[in-house]
């Protein structure tokens, strides 16, 4: 839901959004990504040196499956209960203020939230130093730095736009992404799509 309409002051674009964590799969589905792709990074390391100390046999596979399996239903149970954990600390929403102009876009979180983001993201990065869990350091790690998240549109290779979840996610050398509504968010996708490079893939879902 946008709290406060989208306004032009010195060149610049202004707006504020809360996303519910509930309703909003967005930031959820986001996570369990990165998360995701650590734990496979992982369990490709792992299955690797089975392979090359045992060798490719059905044990190997057998156990290279089991493990699978087993990272599999802990990342589920861990994902879900932090994600409630988190949202219910949080307020059940995600409040962010946006910047836009010529040249980039600003994602930044509300300072209300802030330090409640960052005391999360370390309490994360330190369980997961202790757990051995990269995944889990990575995700605690962004949520204690990344509080502002700035793309230049030069730089933009891809942009994915989904009205009915209300985001416009920007792909330059990672990803980011900005929330809007109504008018707000045909404006903003118009306004990003006029000052991105022609090359930059254009997807539209939702």
């Amino acid at each position: 839901m946008q709290t406060k309409p989208m306004e032009k002051a010195g060149g610049k674009y202004r707006w504020q959004y809360e996303m519910s964590l509930f309703k909003n799969p967005t930031i959820f589905l986001a996570t369990a990504k990165a998360i995701l792709i650590a734990l496979a990074i992982t369990v490709f390391i792992i299955g690797l040196i089975t392979l090359i100390g045992d060798g490719f046999s059905a044990d190997a596979f057998a156990f290279i499956g089991k493990l699978i399996l087993i990272f599999l239903g802990i990342f589920a149970v861990l994902l879900c209960l932090g994600y409630l954990l988190y949202a219910a600390i949080m307020g059940g929403v995600y409040a962010a203020d946006f910047t836009m102009d010529e040249n980039e876009l600003v994602h930044s979180q509300c300072p209300r939230q802030a330090k409640k983001a960052e005391k999360i993201g370390t309490a994360t990065m330190i369980m997961g130093a202790l757990t051995h869990n990269r995944g889990a350091v990575s995700a605690g790690y962004n949520s204690a730095v990344r509080m502002t998240s700035t793309t230049e549109f030069s730089r933009v290779k891809k942009v994915v736009v989904n009205r009915k979840r209300g985001v416009i996610k920007l792909r330059s050398i990672g990803w980011n992404e900005a929330y809007a509504d109504g008018d707000d968010f045909d404006f903003a996708a118009e306004w990003i799509r006029s000052h991105i490079p022609e090359t930059a893939q254009w997807v539209v879902k939702g």
